[in-house]
């Protein structure tokens, strides 16, 4: 089993920028693809962005072109970069690692942007 540990979060002024990690406690070359999710109160957990093992991304409409997910198999982490954050973008942020026989969350980061 794979744990995966979120960090990063935090309290920023719309604007600026934030970068989470998210570790895995063994290696997270094995998933097909991992992503970061996120959910605000009151709303449903949707898809912010997901990486394949092969390095292909899509992102929701609404942070395309604001952030950028990357994975670095070495130290077994993946990173969602958050630039001209709203606040709209405030939300408990999740990684998830998906394979044909795995399905593992995170237990979350907080983000909030507010002036």
């Amino acid at each position: 089993q794979v744990r995966l540990v979120e960090s990063g979060g935090g309290f920023v002024q719309p604007g600026g920028s934030l970068r989470l990690s998210c570790a895995g406690s063994g290696s997270i070359f094995s998933f097909d693809f991992m992503g970061w999710y996120r959910q605000a109160p009151g709303k449903e957990r949707d898809l912010v962005a997901r990486i394949t093992r092969g390095g292909a991304t899509n992102f929701a409409d609404s942070v395309r072109g604001r952030f950028t997910i990357s994975r670095d198999n070495a130290k077994n982490t993946v990173y969602l970069q958050m630039n001209s954050l709203k606040p709209e973008d405030t939300a408990v942020y999740y990684c998830r690692g998906v394979s044909v026989n795995y399905d593992y969350w995170g237990q979350g980061t907080q983000v909030t942007v507010s002036s």
